[in-house]
């Protein structure tokens, strides 16, 4: 197993006011920003102390996240993405979106536990 296997990799807003949310944050946890753009419109790289930490998303226009609250969406790393889905089907879980790539930043699916707890799972990408 690698050293991130099983590890917090990544923590993300989900928001339909991103703006006011990298104001707040940076008022109370000092973090500054690097806007990326995307298919969605920005996305916003957290830094704390010179790391990114986590990222602020517009949600308004996600398919299906009309009635859904803002939140913050967890993601653990793990060293085979495609392995933990079908482990999570084994378990009783379920697969909401199945294993897709996102260049530069690794594979992904976002499942819920066996007890309907929606979490993101990672095979991140290493650095040579």
């Amino acid at each position: 197993m690698s050293r991130t296997h099983g590890t917090i990799w990544w923590s993300e807003l989900m928001t339909r006011e991103p703006d006011v949310a990298c104001v707040y944050y940076a008022g109370i946890a000092g973090w500054s920003y690097e806007a990326m753009p995307t298919s969605g419109g920005k996305y916003h790289v957290a830094s704390a102390q010179g790391r990114p930490v986590a990222g602020i998303m517009d949600m308004t226009d996600l398919p299906g996240m009309e009635a859904v609250p803002p939140h913050w969406f967890t993601y653990i790393a793990v060293d085979d993405v495609v392995a933990a889905v079908a482990a999570t089907r084994a378990a009783g879980g379920a697969v909401i979106k199945d294993v897709f790539e996102v260049p530069g930043i690794g594979r992904i699916a976002i499942i819920a536990d066996p007890a309907g707890a929606a979490v993101g799972i990672i095979t991140p990408v290493r650095p040579a």
